[in-house]
């Protein structure tokens, strides 16, 4: 049973009829209730079913770097909601069934702060990534020398992702990240950004860095 909390004129909360009210992100809303279809997928539902079980899959992982960092612009969309729609469109290559991830297209945070002009990726120690990048200007309210690089490696052999949040200042220009054991010999993808330390939730875009194998 539908409840009516503002008279005839406001919202409704639960089921009536064939719709479902609610409150969601601020506003009332009505949905209709969903229907079993007995009509067969077509080859187009069915791609796009993959690319999106795929993506779900791949961002849940790191869902919290999401939550902090991808910036969202609109009041309807979840930081989340938005990431899976960019990916959706930037971030899947293939032909269906073998849908599979750009890698160099995926981006964990969306945001104003300015990257540095140069950062790369290399090994000196066995299971370490050294993630490397430059601070050699002055700054400004989009780049300051207390900001915090936040790190991601994803290997795709072991399908498994390594996280730091607020590794080191930018001014260290330098963090060796320790990763499993297992994972000497693979390939990793590694990705960067930076959020600042003076206001939260403001944070630039990540970068990929680019692929290495681990020694």
């Amino acid at each position: 049973m539908g409840i009516i909390r503002q008279g005839i004129l406001g919202g409704f909360r639960k089921k009536t009829g064939t719709v479902v009210g609610a409150f969601w992100r601020d506003l009332n809303v009505i949905r209709a209730l969903p229907r079993a279809s007995k009509k067969a997928a077509t080859q187009l539902q069915i791609n796009q079913r993959l690319r999106f079980g795929l993506i779900m899959g791949f961002l849940s992982s790191f869902s919290d770097l999401i939550e902090m960092y991808y910036n969202h612009r609109s009041a309807t969309k979840s930081p989340m909601n938005e990431a899976v729609s960019y990916h959706l469109k930037e971030a899947v290559i293939g032909v269906g069934p073998n849908f599979t991830i750009d890698y160099p297209k995926v981006k964990f945070s969306r945001g104003k702060l300015v990257l540095p002009a140069a950062m790369q990726v290399g090994a000196t120690a066995t299971a370490t990534v050294d993630f490397e990048w430059n601070h050699t200007v002055g700054d400004n309210r989009f780049r300051d020398a207390t900001d915090l690089v936040n790190l991601l490696v994803y290997n795709p052999t072991k399908k498994q992702f390594v996280t730091l949040m607020e590794a080191a200042p930018r001014s260290a220009e330098v963090y060796s990240l320790q990763l499993p054991i297992e994972f000497s010999g693979d390939n990793i993808h590694c990705y960067m950004n930076f959020s600042s330390a003076l206001k939260k939730g403001v944070a630039s875009d990540s970068f990929y860095v680019g692929m290495m194998k681990v020694v």
